[in-house]
């Protein structure tokens, strides 16, 4: 009995070796990143529809102040070697312009508000420039920035909205987090001409979720029926954990509630889009759809992409490839 024993517990060790012998399933693979519509440096995209087409703007390259793009279909891009924007004002100094905007005038022409390194504090704040054209060149209006809270730490990333009336806002934030300062997104009334402040600004919100990290930025407001939605980004724009976000508000001014979670993030896209942010949302006769930036495989440069944007009621969302 002794040695049926013995022989009993030989044979299970043997029979655990092949078992652990037995090959592994392997480990599911994520998605492959989506291609970018624009495959190189496009950060901080500004979408607007033309006679001609389609004109996409980003924040600086090498020996460019303000990129763009145009396009027939908003899938193929042809990136410009000119530049929107040639000449800074004598205010900034070149190498950080950031977040273009570029809206239509009611009067003909178009306005740009863009960001650039302010000379005397070295803080970013925003500026205009008008062109007859939609790609310029643009030419700065004023000697001064047009929003530059160097007391807040700086104003960057401007948006316009304009209500149905035709009264023009400009949305943006103050650069706090730049200074261990606050960081709000706010709203500012623009004159008809979008060349002059309205009105003084007012506060809308700040970081408050814990995935929104240090800071919420890039604010873009759009109107759906009769409520106020905010997409903003927020967190470390230099890694994964960028993400957009949505508040939404049954007035201009608020109060803005926001969605608990990312709308849109490196994880509810299952990392087909690493890092996305720096959103615009476009309305087309077929729909609307939110273009961003989003970072490649090796976190070098930050690329075009779009989905489209669907609506149940006013909630919004994305429809994934």
């Amino acid at each position: 009995m002794r040695t049926l024993a013995v022989l009993g517990a030989g044979s299970l060790v043997v029979a655990g070796m092949l078992a652990g012998c037995a090959p592994k399933p392997a480990p599911a693979q994520p998605p492959a990143l989506e291609p970018f519509l624009i495959d190189q440096d496009f950060p901080d995209p500004d979408i607007m529809e033309t006679n001609d087409g389609y004109v996409a703007f980003a924040t600086n390259t090498r020996g460019v102040n303000v990129q763009f793009a145009t396009s027939d279909d908003l899938d193929g891009w042809d990136v410009s070697l000119q530049d929107a924007l040639p000449q800074l004002p004598d205010w900034a100094s070149v190498g950080r312009t950031w977040a273009p905007d570029v809206s239509a005038l009611p009067g003909g022409g178009f306005i740009m508000y863009f960001v650039a390194a302010h000379n005397e504090s070295n803080r970013q704040c925003i500026g205009a420039a008008t062109s007859p054209t939609a790609t310029g060149p643009f030419s700065a209006v004023g000697g001064d920035p047009l929003v530059c809270t160097l007391d807040e730490g700086g104003s960057i990333d401007p948006s316009v909205f304009s209500e149905n009336d035709g009264t023009r806002y400009l949305v943006w934030k103050n650069d706090g987090n730049c200074c261990s300062m606050e960081t709000w997104i706010q709203l500012t009334p623009l004159s008809p001409d979008g060349t002059q402040l309205a009105g003084p600004a007012v506060k809308l919100f700040q970081q408050t979720e814990e995935w929104e990290g240090q800071l919420v930025e890039a604010p873009v407001l759009v109107k759906h029926e009769d409520t106020y939605l905010m997409f903003y980004s927020a967190n470390d724009y230099a890694g994964e954990d960028y993400a957009v976000g949505v508040a939404s508000a049954p007035a201009l001014t608020g109060p803005y509630v926001k969605q608990p979670e990312p709308f849109l993030s490196t994880e509810s896209s299952d990392r087909r889009y690493l890092g996305p942010g720096g959103q615009d949302i476009l309305h087309t006769s077929e729909g609307d759809r939110i273009f961003f930036h989003g970072w490649d495989e090796l976190v070098m440069y930050r690329g075009l992409h779009s989905l489209p944007l669907e609506w149940k009621d006013d909630v919004p969302s994305v429809r994934l490839p």
